[in-house]
């Protein structure tokens, strides 16, 4: 393991990404999201995802230099077009508009189509609750989970996020769950490393439950919460993908690969102003996530990350020398 800081991180996604045809701008916003990712403690979102989107932007997949359009159709929604880039430039302009929209409203919305992988959905909508406001966010993702009782995946793993703010400086409230029992970042993770994985968390393309990180990547995620895990995808497929006009799980391609068309899946964004609706908003969240936090061995959902997030900011990053020998070696030939 190699020892690094946020910043060199930071720069290592930079560079890597500007030498396989990723504009700079672009780059630095995909950075950000890939450090805050690690930083946080999902390495299956952070540094691991550089080959996959350095291959993706190479072969066109991606449009590396993608400059994300937006238009206002309704004074609170905003329609983001990530113009087959990556997302976190289009994430960028959406939660910029929501911060500086929703306190006159109290509540927009921002949607994205035309996208491709959001990472760590919980980093996003913190971003919105830091400035006050309550945070929602939905993401498809390409196909990994069959519908219940099925064998085909139509859904994707889709995470939900949600995050609200708390008076006194103390940090938000943030739940960020995939609607696989685990995110499929962690068996690619596995895969990468030639690990195996837990029983229980996904199936190879025979319906058997798989300890092989390959096999399960060709196969499916097992659904969290079973039918109820569905359902909510489901949901998820229809905010994301249906309302906006993106591609939905099954009709979009890998985030893993260089290969084939963009996957334009969809995020819908979602900001609500707390004294909007109450003068008492933000005392009542405190309320009940002092509850939470007095009662012994429970724990607040956000305050694990925040620690983590220190940690990292402390002691940097430790990361795999083989990764970072295989990152050192994309874009090398190429003509930008």
């Amino acid at each position: 393991m190699v020892q690094m800081t946020l910043v060199d991180a930071h720069q290592l996604v930079v560079q890597t990404l500007t030498r396989c045809r990723t504009a700079p701008d672009n780059a630095q916003s995909v950075a950000r999201a890939l450090v805050a990712a690690e930083a946080v403690g999902q390495a299956g979102h952070g540094l691991r995802r550089i080959p996959s989107y350095a291959a993706q932007s190479l072969s066109g997949k991606v449009d590396g230099h993608a400059v994300p359009t937006s238009q206002q159709p309704r004074p609170g929604v905003l329609a983001v077009d990530a113009m087959r880039g990556f997302a976190y430039p289009a994430l960028d302009v959406a939660v910029d508009w929501l911060i500086a929209n929703t306190k006159g409203q109290g509540i927009a919305a921002a949607g994205i189509s035309r996208s491709h992988h959001c990472g760590v959905a919980g980093v996003t909508v913190e971003r919105i609750a830091n400035e006050g406001y309550v945070a929602l966010l939905f993401a498809n993702t390409p196909a990994a989970m069959a519908p219940w009782g099925g064998r085909k995946a139509l859904f994707g793993t889709d995470p939900i996020a949600f995050a609200a703010p708390r008076s006194g400086g103390h940090s938000p409230i943030v739940v960020d769950v995939s609607l696989s029992k685990v995110a499929r970042g962690k068996i690619m993770a596995a895969e990468q490393k030639g690990a195996s994985i837990p029983e229980g968390w996904a199936l190879d393309t025979e319906g058997q439950p798989t300890t092989d990180a390959k096999a399960a990547l060709a196969g499916t995620m097992i659904p969290l919460g079973d039918a109820k895990g569905t359902a909510l995808a489901l949901m998820v497929e229809l905010l994301a993908a249906g309302l906006l006009g993106a591609n939905y799980g099954y009709e979009a391609s890998s985030f893993f690969d260089g290969e084939g068309q963009s996957p334009g899946v969809g995020q819908l964004l979602i900001a609500l102003h707390p004294q909007a609706f109450s003068d008492t908003a933000l005392h009542r969240i405190d309320d009940l996530a002092d509850a939470i936090a007095n009662q012994p061995g429970a724990r607040l959902p956000g305050a694990r990350r925040e620690e983590i997030r220190r940690k990292a900011s402390r002691e940097g990053l430790n990361v795999d020398d083989e990764l970072l020998s295989q990152i050192d070696s994309l874009g090398r030939t190429v003509n930008v």
